[in-house]
């Protein structure tokens, strides 16, 4: 975990390159205004606010009365630190699977939840980054099209066909990682493959018996539509802090601009999409070439966006990092329930 308080001040270049490469002064920032800054981060906390509820909300009903509404949703909330910290925001679902696991549900089910979770958030959120594509595309941005195209499109079909064939297919590791890990890790490797061949054989079992109910149905629709109203509070964000700038967008622009700059951040060369969201929303906005660092100053509004990564990025890093340690992280009493 050490590490990732040494990542952290590296995703801060990015920010400073764009400052001297366009003049931008801490005064600019300060004068967005406090309300539209707190605004912002409001957005954002209300965003991952959501996506605690949501986590919750599929928790209980796999496990009924199973732990306190209020922590389900601090330590999913506090797993998006995990996110905000790797490549591509990936990680979350391992600490949720790890907090469920230690409660004592079995590993199978807790997969399960978790997956459950990521898929709707994915699911949303690609339909929207794809939306966002489509109207780039129609707008003759093609290499803004082609880029968030690309990414969402590709992310959110890996995630939704695995999902759904999972109901009619048993996953096993690879035969070129398994033999690797075989090959390397001897006896400890053979033991790793057998024990994860049988805790994806219990998953796909689990997808088998649930995903056709009625019940699961139920719980994806539910999921999917907070999913939805997650990401469209984590659009308006940017609109609220524009506002300090004088800078003019609506909230349906604002939240395709975010969900394009969110795909784009979705690649996986910087830590927590640094430097490739911030572009991606000047990029999407002004049909730029979103990895064209030779950008006008005059275009877009520099200051917003970077008031706008500070509120839903480097704020929300530091809540995560406190919820994070204080609920998923610290000692945890095993539920009856498993």
């Amino acid at each position: 975990m050490n590490w990732r308080l040494v990542v952290i001040p590296a995703t801060l270049i990015p920010i400073f390159i764009i400052a001297i490469r366009f003049d931008i002064k801490f005064e600019d920032i300060l004068a967005l205004g406090l309300f539209p800054f707190l605004g912002a981060v409001t957005a954002m906390m209300i965003k991952l606010g959501l996506q605690g509820i949501k986590f919750a909300y599929i928790t209980r009903q796999y496990l009924g009365q199973f732990d306190s509404f209020l922590r389900l949703t601090g330590v999913r909330v506090g797993s998006e630190f995990i996110k905000f910290t790797t490549p591509m925001f990936v990680g979350a679902e391992f600490i949720v699977i790890y907090y469920l696991h230690k409660k004592g549900v079995k590993p199978s089910k807790s997969a399960w939840i978790a997956i459950m979770d990521i898929v709707t958030e994915v699911f949303a959120g690609g339909l929207l980054s794809i939306m966002a594509g489509v109207i780039a595309l129609l707008n003759g941005a093609y290499v803004i099209a082609g880029v968030v195209l690309g990414t969402s499109i590709t992310v959110t079909s890996l995630w939704m066909v695995l999902f759904f064939l999972s109901s009619r297919h048993t996953f096993q590791v690879p035969k070129v990682f398994a033999t690797l890990a075989k090959r390397f890790g001897k006896e400890k490797g053979a033991k790793y493959v057998a024990q994860t061949n049988s805790w994806m054989e219990e998953v796909c079992t689990m997808s088998r018996k649930n995903l056709k109910t009625s019940e699961s149905k139920k719980v994806f629709t539910v999921s999917f539509l907070l999913s939805l109203a997650s990401w469209a509070f984590y659009g308006i964000s940017f609109m609220i802090i524009a506002m300090g700038t004088g800078y003019v967008i609506g909230a349906f622009d604002s939240i395709m601009a975010v969900m394009g700059a969110n795909a784009i951040g979705n690649l996986p060369i910087t830590v927590g999409g640094s430097g490739l969201a911030e572009f991606g929303i000047v990029a999407y906005l002004n049909d730029l070439d979103p990895f064209n660092f030779d950008i006008s100053e005059e275009i877009g509004a520099w200051d917003a966006v970077i008031g706008w990564r500070i509120a839903t990025y480097y704020i929300p890093i530091a809540i995560t990092w406190l919820l994070l340690v204080k609920l998923a992280l610290s000692k945890i009493s095993k539920s009856r329930t498993s």
